[in-house]
Parts: C-alpha cells; structure tokens; sequence
C-alpha cells in the first residue's frame, strides 16, 4: 500500500527563542507541541503546523543553545518547502518581519525561497496547507528513487536542468499535504555537515502499525537496515538511512498530538512521556524559558 505523504520534517536548530519566533511569529506556523527530545531531555522538540497537528503539516525542532552551524550538502535534504492556498499572506508576514524572500519559478509555478534563523533554505508554493515537500541533494538519485517508487508508492516526473544541476520531481497522486519528493543531483558536490540549520530527518507517513510493517518488510527486502519500532508518545516511529545517505523514517498517523493535552490547548505546556515525568523538575530546570505567544 502506498505511502499518503510526508509526516513530518525534522530540524536541527540554533537557539530557541529566535526558532520559535521564526516559525511561530514570521512564518505564521501554529505550536502544536511543546517536548523534550527524548534522547536528549536537556533540549526542547518543538512541534508546528496547522492548528490540529496534522499529519503533512508538521516541522519540527531540535532548538540547541549552542549549536554548531551546519552547512547543505550531498546525501542531505537541503530545502523545505510549505504550500499555503494564499501565499500573499504569508509573504505579507515575512515582510513584516524583515526576511528577504526571492520570487521565480519550478516545474512551471510560481515559488518563493527564503532562510529561517540558522540559514535553512525554504520554500513557499501555492497549495492545501502544510509541507508541499523537500529536495534531496544526492550525489546519484537512481538508488533513492527506486526505494520511492518501488516502496512508497511516489511516480517519477519531469525533470529540470540547470547548468551541472539535476532536478527531479517524485510526486504522490491526489492533493494531500506532503506529496513531492524532489532529488537533486548535483555529482560529487561538498558533503553536508549536520548542525544548526540543517534537517535531521524527514517522516513519511504509515496509516497505521500494519502498513508501517509492510513498508519494513519491504525494505528489510531490499537489504535497508530498518530500526525497531521506538515509541515516540505522538506516533510511532522506524527508521533508514536511504541509499543517498538521508535519513529516513516511518511514522503512524496515530496516536497524534491531542493524546496528552486538549486539542484546543496544544503547545502550551511543557508535556513529557510517561518514563520521563520523574525528571520534570530537572528538566524544567535546564530549559531555558520558553514565550510561546
């Protein structure tokens, strides 16, 4: 069964006041939930998109105070892109906000490309609400792009070429959030440097435990060393590092974000997994403070 799309978008960040100002404030991303990383309490995971949760719509962060700046590079993914049915709207914020945006055109519709904070380079489309999708920088595509069509369903599309630069577009059908997967092939280009400003991993969607398994097995098939599954409070989760170097992972649609919290209250408390409430006062201790809005 094919995938429905992206699940989410992870993030390595610099620190957290000028990350959520940024994709709270400028960009105009609703908090949807306000963790730790559960690797590394010590540290925030910050959860936006729309105002539920939703699977498609979500970017998430790791916001290190002290965070070395990472830099794009082959076997990375190197942009984001947001779809938002009137992007006037949020142009009009960004502007507010001071951040240069540039206008031009891809696979022949209109996009707009800007930088969050830390110097992560974002997109904006025309389109339902969420994360439209993400571009790989690969040294070679082929083997990434046959775990997307044979696996997860995406179909190959057109292809731009600038100069030395490949452009690929995989894409999934219908119109839900999260559906193309662009793979840019640029040769043997400088290796990406993980840090602040870079993305740590990108989630595809799993409608449930039983499809998650399908895609492991169909993997594991393919010789991927696939994880076991973790629990991740909001979701469960699996993950690859794909051909190109990327990693990748699987996330149920399931349990969401409301599990821990009202849904008309998400992201304004601190919320921790169960193994994790008995450290609260510690942990809350070495956060720093943290203004939603």
């Amino acid at each position: 069964m094919p995938i429905t799309g992206l699940h989410h978008v992870t993030l390595t960040s610099g620190p957290p006041k000028p990350n959520l100002d940024f994709y709270a404030r400028s960009l105009g991303l609703n908090l949807v939930k306000r963790t730790v990383n559960f690797d590394d309490p010590g540290v925030y995971h910050l959860y936006f998109g729309d105002a539920a949760g939703s699977p498609g719509t979500i970017l998430t962060t790791f916001p290190f105070p002290n965070a070395r700046k990472g830099e794009a590079g082959a076997g990375a993914t190197s942009a984001v892109a947001f779809s938002t049915p009137d992007p006037s709207a949020r142009l009009e914020r960004l502007a507010s906000a001071g951040i240069p945006v540039t206008s031009g055109q891809r696979f022949g519709a209109p996009i707009w490309c800007f930088s969050d904070p830390d110097g992560l380079d974002l997109e904006l489309v025309e389109g339902p609400e969420g994360i439209a999708g993400v571009t790989l920088w690969l040294e070679e595509t082929e083997p990434t792009a046959r775990i997307l069509t044979e696996v997860f369903g995406y179909e190959a599309g057109i292809e731009e070429q600038a100069l030395s630069i490949s452009r690929q577009r995989f894409h999934l059908p219908g119109d839900a959030p999260g559906r193309a997967i662009d793979l840019l092939r640029a040769g043997e280009g400088r290796p990406a440097r993980s840090g602040a400003g870079t993305v740590h991993h990108i989630a595809f969607r799993a409608r449930d435990r039983a499809h998650q398994d399908e895609l492991v097995d169909a993997l594991r098939a393919r010789d991927q060393r696939v994880t076991e599954r973790k629990d991740r409070q909001y979701f469960e989760s699996v993950y690859f590092r794909e051909p190109g170097g990327v990693l990748f992972e699987i996330a149920t649609d399931a349990p969401g974000f409301a599990v821990d919290e009202p849904a008309d209250a998400l992201g304004k408390t601190l919320k921790l997994p169960p193994w994790l409430e008995s450290r609260r006062d510690r942990i809350e201790a070495a956060l720093p403070t943290l203004d939603a809005g």
